[in-house]
């Protein structure tokens, strides 16, 4: 990765940007161009996050990216990047400037769901799942995330070598999501399939096969509401012990329709199951290559909240998010003009030097607080709770029954520019 300083002198050598797409709900396109203002004093970066090598593996350019300035910008990209700890919080906070109502990905859209709103409307629309998480709702979910977690550590022991993304990561998470939400274990094929076609659309490029990707998962996204809406209109979800019940007995934020309660199905099912099959797969593949820290948690179980927090600092499972400039944003002497795009790191958050020492060093007692793998502010990850409790789950099963965590074959690593993890992961367990 090359990084270098634009200034205002070098401007007429920059062409035109190639367009950003905004796509809302109708499914508009439009075009928007930036002028050379647009980027004027900040650091021009080939950094991509949509290259499928950087995504894999993005830690050497969040580095370069921490030795340069506070503010880059990718014209190829047309976007802005932040990449600095205290920089992507205010940005977090600061709501009135840089919003989510555009979109938290490439493509600008707009709906009335928790994700892409913010002010009052968030407001509202968080009171209203709140129920769903709250204490007595997560003691609930608990139970069945302390059996899946021994189900899927006891088929690891008893299959040395195979892969922990197929046997756990992937399995548990979803499980438990289709557990909160009552649906029935058959149908936890479709909710993969369907799951993975709606967090294509975060790696959207204007290209045909960008396009296509993009159609594919607006499709995913339409069969999802297709199904659950059929699964709301026979009843039984209503008025049972599952979150869609818990929001409909205990809202006191006005009425729930059927659309709302998908919204918040669709959220658990892409958030709670992506991110956690991510955060559990790179759990295993950074304790077992720090065989000295997992000893370290063996020897005081009571470090397993802590090591779990300091994983999500070191891997964050959700790289990035997007936001765009409702008015100039400034950060430090650059200023981000009103309308553009930005992308917030919070991968290279987590790792940056000026708030973490040594952050590629994964130590399983440091207390990482100002870590932001759940986001930070108004928008602080609603479910991060509940993925919190299965990593905790797991991590107790380990250290009770698993005297080592060892490679048996190398890992491969998602390519999507937002969503990290491993995508195969041969584990040998040994047992203690």
């Amino acid at each position: 990765m090359t990084i270098v300083h634009h200034t205002r002198g070098t401007a007429s050598a920059f062409k035109p940007l190639a367009s950003a797409v905004q796509m809302n709900l109708a499914g508009a396109i439009r075009t928007r161009r930036r002028g050379v203002r647009g980027w004027t004093g900040a650091i021009n970066t080939d950094y991509d996050p949509l290259d499928p090598a950087t995504a894999a593996n993005p830690f050497a350019a969040y580095r370069e990216l921490h030795r340069g300035g506070r503010v880059h910008y990718n014209p190829a990209r047309a976007t802005w990047i932040v990449s600095r700890n205290a920089d992507v919080r205010a940005a977090l906070r600061d709501t009135e400037k840089i919003t989510s109502t555009q979109g938290v990905t490439r493509i600008r859209m707009a709906a009335d769901i928790v994700v892409l709103t913010d002010g009052d409307q968030h407001l509202r629309l968080r009171k209203q799942v709140q129920p769903g998480f709250t204490k007595g709702a997560l003691d609930n979910w608990s139970t069945i995330a302390d059996r899946l977690a021994t189900e899927c550590v006891s088929d690891l022991l008893a299959t040395p070598g195979s892969d922990v993304v197929q046997r756990l990561a992937i399995p548990l998470p979803l499980r438990l999501i289709a557990g909160i939400l009552g649906v029935p274990d058959t149908d936890i094929a479709d909710f993969r399939r369907w799951s993975e076609g709606c967090v294509r659309i975060i790696n959207f490029t204007l290209t045909p096969t960008g396009i296509a990707d993009t159609a594919r998962s607006v499709r995913a996204v339409m069969a999802l509401r297709r199904y659950l809406l059929r699964q709301l209109a026979t009843g039984h979800l209503k008025g049972s012990n599952t979150v869609l019940g818990r929001l409909l007995e205990y809202n006191t934020e006005g009425a729930l329709t059927d659309s709302d309660l998908f919204h918040v199905a669709m959220l658990l099912l892409i958030a709670g199951n992506e991110t956690t099959t991510n955060l559990l797969g790179g759990m295993f593949h950074t304790l077992a290559h720090n065989p000295e820290q997992y000893d370290l948690i063996r020897a005081d179980p009571d470090l397993i909240p802590l090591a779990v927090e300091e994983h999500l600092r070191y891997t964050s499972p959700l790289q990035n998010l997007y936001r765009y400039t409702r008015t100039d944003y400034e950060i430090g002497d650059v200023t981000i003009p009103a309308g553009s795009r930005v992308l917030l790191s919070f991968g290279a958050a987590n790792r940056d030097p000026h708030t973490f020492e040594t952050p590629d060093e994964y130590r399983a007692d440091r207390n990482p607080r100002s870590h932001i793998a759940f986001g930070y502010g108004p928008h602080m990850c609603l479910g991060a709770p509940l993925a919190r409790m299965e990593a905790q789950a797991v991590l107790r099963e380990l250290v009770q029954r698993v005297a080592r965590i060892s490679p048996a074959g190398p890992a491969t690593w998602s390519t999507n520019s937002s969503l990290r993890g491993p995508t195969t992961l041969p584990i040998r367990l040994t047992p203690g």
